[in-house]
């Protein structure tokens, strides 16, 4: 359980930094549209919703959301919708003890919260993708470094010692975390084959963790980021580790590799390339990969209909947290590798849970670096972002609404498109 963070609304954001944070212009129909809906929300998800005044609705034992600010919040609501859902949140329009479990209860009733006949509406009041958020090779660099070169002291912050980013894996709830992130790793290159002598190809470099640990294991490893600032963090760690003949670093995008791997590693990537790439992703794997090689790939996963009824969606998490990014489900994956690629899943593994705890653990060691946070230079506002950012991530896990699976993938025949490629 997290307790409310003190915050004063009324004067503690710089406009100047956060200018969708300003008081927002009124909309009375709009706001009072939401009012309307929080209430049935709240019942329906089982949230108790508590106002200024002693006013309350909803289950009096839900988890607790805090409106401190009403005209504010029901105004950002009903005019940006779930972008105005978080936006409220980094204004202090409300707040909550427990807010990964008011935004969990919200995950697990998502589906009933808004009546099937009026679904396609959304088309009409939903924000839509900016195409400056493209991930064609220009825009993917600049929204990647928008996120990974914010600084990697801050990272440092709440991540564990072998500052890995990315979804552990959990042998029981109470391992240490850097453990459960190297079983993950050790996972993934088991499936990918990685031993003495691999020709090793890591898509996605992070700060260079998996990169050093299968070159412990005698793999050669080429690994690309588009981060600079993870770039020159991994490079230091391959240099103090003594494996420099063993690893080579590169800020380079996927599309512009060559080479031929025995194996081709990915954790947490795909989610960054965008559906209008995963075929181009998927054929440059296909490429790269030698005849008889393996890949093992970490992604987030979600239902396929919600991949679907979401697709064209720009949301808070779009804005804030994860410019261009796009969440596959496994049956995307699956009709990309046959439609496009040789290539096929040979095995799966789902483990959501690990992934629920994992945040949890994150949020937590966030929450308590507040100060060192100050620090370098982040203001409360970023931190009350972060805060509802990893909620809100484990809330998806928590409530089945997102999962996390490792896929181990092979060749299998032509791709039905063969002639295309």
């Amino acid at each position: 359980m997290t307790s409310i963070i003190g915050f004063d609304p009324t004067g503690a954001t710089d406009i100047e930094r956060w200018p969708a944070l300003g008081a927002p212009a009124r909309a009375e129909i709009r706001a009072a549209l939401a009012r309307a809906v929080v209430r049935r929300v709240a019942t329906r998800s089982g949230i108790k919703v508590e106002l200024p005044g002693g006013q309350s609705f909803g289950p009096p034992q839900g988890p607790t959301m805090v409106i401190r600010n009403p005209d504010a919040f029901f105004t950002r609501l009903g005019r940006d919708g779930k972008i105005g859902f978080g936006e409220a949140y980094m204004a202090g329009d409300w707040d909550s003890p427990e807010v990964a479990d008011v935004l969990e209860a919200l995950a697990r009733h998502v589906r009933s919260l808004v009546p099937v006949g009026t679904r396609w509406l959304r088309r009409f009041y939903e924000a839509r993708h900016p195409l400056a958020e493209r991930n064609d090779p220009r825009g993917a660099k600049r929204n990647i470094s928008r996120h990974y070169d914010l600084s990697n002291d801050l990272f440092s912050t709440f991540l564990d010692q072998s500052m890995t980013y990315s979804s552990a894996l959990f042998d029981d709830s109470d391992e240490r975390l850097d453990h459960a992130q190297g079983r993950k790793i050790d996972r993934v290159l088991d499936v990918a084959g990685v031993t003495q002598g691999t020709r090793v190809l890591e898509v996605g470099t992070g700060w260079g963790e998996l990169a050093v640990r299968a070159a412990r294991r005698g793999a050669h490893v080429t690994s690309v980021t588009l981060s600079e600032e993870q770039a020159a963090f991994a490079r230091r760690r391959v240099r103090d580790a003594d494996l420099t003949a063993m690893i080579d670093i590169k800020v380079e995008d996927y599309r512009d590799v060559s080479g031929q791997f025995d194996a081709i590693v990915s954790v947490e990537m795909i989610e960054a390339v965008g559906e209008e790439w995963w075929p181009t992703y998927f054929r440059k794997l296909d490429d790269l990969l030698a005849p008889h090689g393996k890949i093992g790939i970490q992604s987030i996963v979600m239902d396929h209909a919600q991949v679907m009824a979401t697709r064209s969606s720009w949301t808070w998490i779009h804005k804030y947290i994860f410019p261009g990014g796009r969440i596959p489900s496994r049956r995307a994956i699956d009709d990309v590798l046959a439609h496009h690629t040789t290539l096929r899943v040979t095995d799966e593994l789902s483990f959501g849970e690990s992934y629920a705890l994992t945040l949890e653990r994150w949020r937590h060691e966030f929450a308590a670096q507040a100060s060192a946070i100050d620090q370098l230079g982040f203001d409360e506002t970023f931190r009350r972002m972060w805060t509802f950012y990893l909620a809100y991530s484990e809330a998806g896990f928590r409530s089945g609404y997102l999962n996390v699976v490792q896929l181990a993938m092979g060749r299998e025949g032509p791709p039905s498109d063969s002639p295309e490629r």
